[in-house]
């Protein structure tokens, strides 16, 4: 029973651009003969060329329609653009030249992720535009709370998939009351980077895993290190909801948000965002954290220019990184540093995962899980990992050799796969349908408290009564 849901949706643009064209008389009928005689010449070479193109298309689109007749069309929404997008491309149409499953893949490039998540909420109910979508993480309960999907565990269940191939803890974000409620496939952790030839100048030979072993040591980086700053940190929502699950807290009630809708934050009453306000605050103001901007790419500029020691970074941007830095100087990796030194949790992911819409049609849900399984074998998995520094999701894409390769070639990604084997299910993360919102919350706040100087415990409180409002307005509307 699909539920309907009432929403803000931020209003839609539309631009429309109008091309006109002069000339100018000629001076006498010659003139203007040749002219028109010219320009009769290009009109009928014009209309040539249109056909020429027009054939073309039409063979193209025959070709297509012969390629997907007697076949189940699909048609899937993603938001990889950039070399992301052609390593999907590439998987996309390898699965269509090569499957003898009788299915057919439209993939459709939607935008950014808000822009993919808003197309879906405006398309029509049991009509969604799309058989299969990929969705970022913090769309989760959104996600499982609108009705509109197909659990991937109930195909699971009537293929009798072994589900131990998946990396546990990467399953166990989108696992809810023991229900894989999507296909986990692009995923990520954030890590430190830092920048060895500093480090080795400095005399430091223990990479610090806390904030408070960051501070400690920015004095020597800054100094002997000769670093303009200590740690170039973003401020980002997702490095927030890390720290809190570094300390092992939650960051909303209900479990999280996992046993039920989440109606509160608990970050205000469990300690866990005063502790990272303060931290942050006091690095700000020792000089060693520089408030460098909003947003997860914010702080890798300074890095990747020889400016800053070290940097917090998605390990999906680890070829990004070792591409810009170009050999300027040696980059290392460590695990995401604890916000005290007595933290003993683990890491969340990051990136999205696969949604399986219920249009109805069961033949469409079968050939969607054909397709995922296919996303999700250890081959294009290796193959995924290798092209965009995402996690391989399945545990056996490890053994191929074309992962193991990269590995050699790249061996601070060993790291982000140690980060994440000594991480934890209970360290998942939160689910929570205002998430989104939340993080820009987040973000403005900590900026505030940096530029402003406010008290932390201040910040917090009015913090946590946004994303409260948030809440209970979105379970007012949607209940």
């Amino acid at each position: 029973m699909k539920r309907k849901f009432l929403m803000t949706t931020a209003g839609l643009l539309a631009a429309a651009m109008a091309l006109g064209a002069c000339g100018s008389a000629g001076s006498t009928a010659t003139t203007a003969q040749s002219a028109a005689s010219a320009a009769a010449t290009e009109a009928a070479a014009d209309t040539a060329s249109s056909a020429d193109s027009a054939s073309s298309a039409d063979s193209s689109a025959t070709e297509v329609a012969a390629d997907t007749q007697d076949k189940v069309t699909i048609t899937f929404w993603h938001s990889m653009g950039g070399v992301n997008g052609e390593a999907l491309t590439h998987l996309v149409d390898q699965y269509n030249s090569e499957n003898t499953d009788g299915v057919y893949v439209d993939a459709q490039y939607q935008g950014e992720y808000d822009d993919t998540l808003n197309k879906l909420k405006s398309a029509q109910i049991g009509n969604m535009g799309a058989d299969l979508v990929q969705i970022y993480e913090i769309g989760t309960r959104f996600m499982i709370d609108s009705g509109w999907v197909v659990p991937m565990q109930d195909l699971i269940d009537r293929d009798g998939y072994d589900i131990s191939q998946l990396e546990p803890n990467i399953a166990a974000y989108y696992t809810v009351d023991n229900k894989l409620y999507s296909m986990p496939f692009n995923s990520s952790t954030p890590i430190l980077y830092y920048n060895k030839d500093m480090f080795d100048a400095a005399g430091i030979t223990d990479v610090p895993d806390s904030l408070p072993g960051i501070d400690a040591a920015a004095a020597d980086l800054t100094g002997k290190g000769g670093a303009g700053e200590a740690i170039s940190m973003g401020i980002y929502g997702w490095f927030f909801e890390q720290f809190l699950c570094k300390q092992g807290l939650n960051y909303v009630d209900n479990g999280n948000g996992r046993e039920g809708a989440c109606t509160k934050v608990e970050f205000d009453t469990n300690g866990g965002g005063l502790n990272i306000f303060k931290q942050w605050k006091t690095m700000y103001d020792d000089g060693t954290a520089p408030n460098v901007g909003k947003g997860g790419d914010s702080g890798l500029v300074d890095f990747t220019a020889g400016k800053s020691a070290m940097t917090l970074g998605s390990t999906a941007s680890l070829k990004q990184i070792l591409e810009e830095v170009d050999g300027k100087f040696e980059v290392g990796t460590a695990y995401f540093p604890k916000v005290t030194d007595s933290d003993e949790g683990g890491v969340s992911i990051g990136g999205a995962s696969l949604w399986a819409l219920n249009n109805g049609d069961e033949a469409k849900q079968d050939a969607v899980w054909k397709f995922v399984k296919f996303l999700v074998s250890p081959e294009s998995q290796a193959y995924w990992a290798t092209q965009t520094g995402y996690f391989p999701v399945t545990t056996a894409a490890h053994d191929e050799d074309v992962f193991k390769q990269n590995i050699e070639q790249y061996p601070q990604f060993q790291t982000a796969i140690d980060q994440l084997h000594d991480s934890a299910p209970q360290y998942a993360g939160a689910l929570m349908s205002v998430f989104s919102e939340a993080r820009q919350d987040v973000e403005s706040s900590i900026e505030d408290m940096l530029n402003n100087n406010e008290d932390p415990q201040e910040a917090v409180d009015k913090l946590a009564k946004e994303i409260n409002k948030a809440i209970s307005d979105y379970n007012v509307v949607n209940s």
